[in-house]
């Protein structure tokens, strides 16, 4: 797949099309802002009518019933929403693809999995240089001794181990929440910020070390109710968070650095938590230098649910009325090499990334540099202007 083919509707949708409960967003010029909508066999739905945001439709009691009940007008195809979205070729008089979440906050988790604790302590070891990755992996890895896909974190066998590392002189804060009792929850983006499937990422100019993070994405309600899934690009600057995990705000907060998409797939008697919990999350970029990459995350590998991550960002300590999402981690350890010997894997301007679950689609973005992507414009203040204007409040 290239840019330039992106308008295969076909490639976003899951394996079984439209038959599962599929909301998303578009921007419609008509209407004059942000719609909430259906995916249906006949063609994209309007259900602002009912709906005026996101939030709104996550907020109900059965989501899934309530969008298979709502109806409105068909606005276009999905294909001719999906080939409207890339911004060089976009007509601005057409609707397109926007992320599939509005009102609802970006949440993170952080070292999931054991594999990505192990990348974040090297990141950290080597100071954000990749030239010093696969020493200090070798080193690492020589002291674990064997693979941590069974340990539970908060065990007292984690923290045994967590103990041993630290008297061999490998102490890391990444540690702590890699295989501690609490977990690592960040903010990732501003609520509105996140870009979806057909646009570009965005990266830093100055970054030289830097990868995407392909992760499932919970939907979860303002009472904690999980009520469906998607699929998220972390875009993650490794060089600087390595130099010091105070810097995880430039790191991760840039222009277009949050991808959610295609669609939101609502929780009903077809699919639920537990497919959540069997997903298989795949990755392939494909650079304009002929490299290509293709990696596995099966979400069974990860060392916390998804419910126990949940019940650690929402309850009587935090509450978010608005509702949020919640990146789950991934498996992704990017050490193949692209350029040099040693230097592992980061972007180049224009790879194409495209990360993939058969049950949710597939979430496909260009990247860019952060700097020179469409900025973020639309905040809560123009949204709600618009939707009065519409008379949808």
């Amino acid at each position: 797949m290239t840019w330039t083919t992106i308008g295969d509707a076909a490639a976003m949708l899951p394996v079984d099309g439209t038959e599962g409960t599929l909301a998303g967003r578009i921007f419609d010029p008509a209407a004059g802002g942000p719609s909430v909508v259906a995916i249906r066999e006949h063609g994209v739905v309007d259900v602002s009518g009912s709906f005026a945001t996101m939030r709104a439709l996550t907020e109900q009691a059965d989501p899934a019933a309530a969008l298979a009940a709502a109806d409105g007008p068909v606005v276009a195809s999905l294909a001719e929403l999906v080939a409207n979205t890339p911004e060089d070729t976009r007509d601005a008089g057409r609707p397109w693809l926007l992320s599939p979440i509005d009102l609802h906050v970006v949440k993170a988790a952080g070292v999931t999995f054991p594999v990505s604790m192990i990348e974040r302590i090297i990141e950290e070891r080597a100071r954000g240089a990749a030239d010093s990755a696969a020493d200090v992996r070798d080193e690492v890895l020589g002291l674990l001794g064997g693979s941590l896909d069974d340990l539970v974190p908060g065990s007292p066998e984690a923290a045994a181990l967590k103990e041993l590392l630290i008297e061999k002189g490998m102490w890391s804060q990444y540690l702590e929440v890699g295989i501690g009792p609490d977990a690592e929850v960040f903010t990732k983006a501003p609520v509105l910020a996140t870009v979806g499937s057909g646009s570009d990422v965005g990266v830093l100019s100055t970054s030289a070390w830097n990868n995407p993070e392909p992760e499932l994405v919970l939907v979860v309600a303002s009472d904690g109710r999980i009520v469906g899934a998607t699929l998220g690009n972390d875009v993650n600057l490794r060089d600087i968070e390595g130099r010091s995990a105070l810097l995880l705000g430039k790191a991760k907060d840039n222009n277009a650095s949050a991808a959610v998409g295609p669609f939101i797939r609502l929780f009903d008697g077809g699919y639920s938590l537990d497919d959540v919990r069997s997903a298989v999350v795949t990755l392939e970029v494909e650079g304009v230098d002929g490299f290509r990459l293709e990696a596995t995350s099966p979400l069974a590998r990860i060392s916390r649910d998804p419910a126990d991550l949940v019940a650690q960002t929402i309850g009587d300590h935090h509450r978010y009325p608005d509702g949020f999402v919640l990146y789950l981690g991934t498996l992704f350890a990017p050490i193949q090499d692209r350029d040099v010997e040693g230097h592992g894997f980061t972007h180049k301007t224009d790879d194409l990334v495209t990360i993939r679950e058969p049950r949710l689609g597939a979430l496909i973005n260009r990247v860019r540099p952060s700097e020179q992507v469409a900025p973020w414009t639309l905040g809560i203040d123009e949204l709600y202007r618009g939707l009065a204007r519409r008379g949808l409040l």
